[in-house]
């Protein structure tokens, strides 16, 4: 299937499918901490960014190029021109954000980091727990090397590559998800 076909054809599907070299793949489902947890955030970055960015729900596509392959991450910012008027996916962004759930964390942390890593713009990949408490985030050094930051309770996390930062709390706030094992 080329890029345009499963563009086409996913239109008319009721589920989300990601696409992999002219292969589709149906996503999960997630949990309602899953959800509220993507949507604290994306309300949470949306009131602090400039106009000169916008941020992304799951429901939209970021491409690893213009032929694929294509991903549906929980929370993604994109600050560059070029994705300001894209229609189907974007392409360039800055910020990517996975909420962990049992059944995806490893993809999340293996193969679909290293395909985010393929996109020059992305500065910052943050990882969020859906069934304990944690994040944690990637970001892209100027020696163009990956460097690692664990967030706790209490803590509060930064983002360069937007200069913005959030409270941790806020992130869980109204949910009943469980602290970390001391």
């Amino acid at each position: 299937m080329s890029p345009q076909d499963y563009f086409n054809w996913e239109a008319q599907q009721e589920s989300r499918y990601e696409y992999f070299g002219g292969q589709v793949v149906a996503m999960a489902g997630g949990t309602i901490a899953h959800g509220r947890i993507g949507l604290n955030l994306s309300t949470l970055l949306k009131a602090q960014l400039s106009s000169g960015c916008i941020t992304l729900n799951s429901d939209c596509k970021v491409g690893i190029s213009k032929q694929g392959p294509f991903t549906y991450p929980d929370v993604s910012v994109t600050c560059d021109k070029r994705d300001l008027t894209a229609e189907q996916f974007i392409q360039f962004p800055t910020l990517i954000i996975e909420v962990l759930s049992a059944s995806t964390e490893a993809y999340d942390r293996g193969g679909k980091f290293a395909l985010y890593r393929r996109l020059t713009s992305l500065q910052e990949y943050v990882l969020v727990g859906s069934e304990v408490q944690s994040v944690e985030i990637f970001w892209r050094s100027p020696s163009n090397t990956w460097e690692f930051r664990a967030y706790k309770p209490g803590d509060t996390i930064q983002l360069r590559s937007l200069t913005l930062t959030l409270n941790f709390e806020q992130i869980y706030a109204g949910l009943a998800v469980p602290l970390p094992p001391a």
